[in-house]
């Protein structure tokens, strides 16, 4: 005979994230099996992430219905840059459409004629320094692409004068190449970053492993002053090629496919200086890495990577990052292919969360970077619905994305004016006793938010991924948490509400599984804690 009806909570459900990596079977409690669409919340609860709105109001007619591949926001202005269909676009301060910029010609040295210029690609690097302080500050940006001439985005007139309008110059109309080139056309570099005073250049066709700087102050002089370069022939072993770069606390950071280079000293080059060099882990995508602020995040051939840690133990971590998800997004990373220069990243530091995109695959890998777990991973979800074909955080902390035709910027909680599904799963628990058969009789959820929106209770026993479904509605309208008014008003000002969603279940089993998933409908949706009643039977 069946015995008393039991209890049993889940509290922060979900709140180690999505775990992959290991065995299913005997998972701890807090993980997830499958999150998506999901963020981490400040609080703990694992909820729906935000939706993105289009920023640009029309589709330009250049770019009409091809994806944007490419976002640079230059510092202290609301000039944001753009590519797609092989054009260069921007989107001026407080306006809501995309000029095209650059399509067959650029503006010639002196800023009153054109320069032919053809662009076969829309995976530019984009990078600044900003000269002058408030109402004369003129922003500067430099933008690189495998193949391509460099280009300048500035005030066009006489370099430093800053005067006319503004508009893009070849680098080499703007200011001048490396006296190592016997043409300018021959610079063609694939990245570019603008720290300590200068521009640094690599990547060139031809010449991977030299690094280019700048003079300082700056950023178009290339030939003259104390501008220079740095080769790696002798530093890289194994005939290694530079990836990308990074400025970190004072140091330059060079990764190669599979080394990594430190140097010290680079406002001072005549004081550059190589402080270490990791062997046998490097970045196989350029757009991967991201400075966080205390930290730059990298994606190499086995997951992505911390260079705090890189650097600690001369090594790739076995337990870094991704490690939680890492055979899945290694997997993904390589259905890219050759496609790496596909891959972008971003830090978004309003929820302090590390994003990967990568666009083949349709899967963006979200790291939530507050806190890492005890095997030094950090808590990981998956969004499986809003596929950004490029990302970037403005000077002010706005994640941009890339679209078919728009500009997208991550805020509320529609894609565009779609609705779009957030899922969680629970790890596999036997409540404590895995060889007792289990009825199980209820199972509630406490959300928070959610007004309105239509959700999926879902449950399975012992490991079968065929599961049951009871459908549910939340609440409509507007609801304080905890159903009263703090202060006369509502709590969070916008009606979040606590609600219990009570669910009859049946069927049984030694071990359970339950499913959450909800349609998000322009409300925010998080999970505060499970409930689960059972009545337990024989031993198995």
């Amino acid at each position: 005979m069946a015995g008393r009806l039991q209890s049993s909570t889940i509290s922060a459900p979900g709140f180690l994230g999505i775990n992959t990596q290991e065995s299913s079977v005997d998972l701890a409690s807090g993980y997830a099996l499958e999150a998506y669409n999901c963020v981490i919340d400040k609080f703990g609860r694992i909820g729906a992430r935000r939706g993105w709105q289009k920023v640009n109001s029309s589709t330009n007619s250049d770019l009409v219905a091809n994806d944007i591949e490419f976002i640079y926001n230059i510092p202290e202005t609301d000039v944001t840059l753009c590519a797609g269909n092989n054009l260069i676009l921007s989107k001026a301060s407080g306006a809501s459409t995309l000029v095209t910029e650059v399509n067959t010609t650029v503006a010639d040295a002196a800023g009153t004629g054109t320069t032919a210029y053809s662009i076969t690609g829309n995976d530019w690097m984009g990078a600044s320094i900003v000269f002058g302080e408030g109402p004369d500050i003129s922003p500067h940006a430099y933008l690189a692409q495998a193949g391509h001439l460099p280009l300048v985005y500035h005030k066009l007139g006489a370099s430093h004068a800053h005067t006319g309008a503004y508009g893009f110059n070849l680098l080499s109309d703007a200011g001048s190449v490396p006296t190592t080139y016997a043409s300018p056309s021959d610079f063609k570099p694939n990245v570019v970053i603008g720290a300590y005073g200068r521009t640094w250049w690599a990547d060139i066709v031809n010449d991977e492993q030299t690094l280019y700087f700048s003079a300082l102050l700056d950023g178009t002089n290339l030939a003259t002053g104390d501008s220079g370069y740095l080769s790696l022939i002798d530093v890289f072993p194994n005939g290694d090629e530079i990836v990308g770069l990074a400025a970190h606390n004072g140091f330059l950071i060079i990764f190669g496919r599979r080394n990594i280079a430190v140097y010290a000293n680079p406002i001072d080059v005549t004081r550059l200086e190589l402080v270490d060099l990791v062997a046998n882990v490097g970045c196989i995508a350029r757009d991967s890495i991201v400075n966080t602020g205390t930290d730059v995040m990298f994606l190499s051939d086995t997951g992505v990577r911390s260079i705090a840690r890189v650097i600690q133990e001369k090594s790739a971590p076995i337990n870094d990052i991704s490690f939680n998800v890492r055979d899945d997004l290694v997997s993904f990373v390589e259905s890219q292919g050759t496609n790496t220069i596909k891959i972008k990243a971003a830090y978004y530091p309003k929820d302090a969360f590390y994003i990967l995109t990568l666009p083949l695959s349709k899967y963006v890998f979200c790291f939530d970077l507050r806190g890492r777990l005890q095997n030094g991973a950090a808590r990981v979800t998956i969004w499986d619905s809003i596929e950004p074909t490029a990302l970037h955080v403005t000077y002010t902390g706005d994640l941009l994305l890339g679209k078919e035709g728009y500009l997208g910027k991550y805020t509320g909680h529609l894609d565009d004016t779609e609705t779009y599904k957030m899922k969680y799963f629970t790890n596999h628990f036997d409540l404590g006793s895995p060889t007792t058969l289990k009825f199980l009789k209820k199972g509630n959820f406490t959300v928070v938010g959610g007004i309105g929106q239509n959700v999926v209770i879902k449950y399975g026993f012992d490991y079968v991924s065929s599961y049951r479904d009871i459908r549910k509605t939340l609440k409509a309208g507007t609801v304080t948490e905890y159903n009263i008014d703090e202060y006369s008003i509502g709590e969070y000002t916008n009606g979040l509400a606590l609600e219990e969603v009570k669910s009859n279940l049946a069927g049984s089993g030694s071990i359970i599984q339950l499913g959450f998933e909800a349609d998000i409908n322009q409300n925010p949706l998080s999970i505060q804690k499970i409930d689960v009643y059972v009545k337990a039977g024989k031993t198995i």
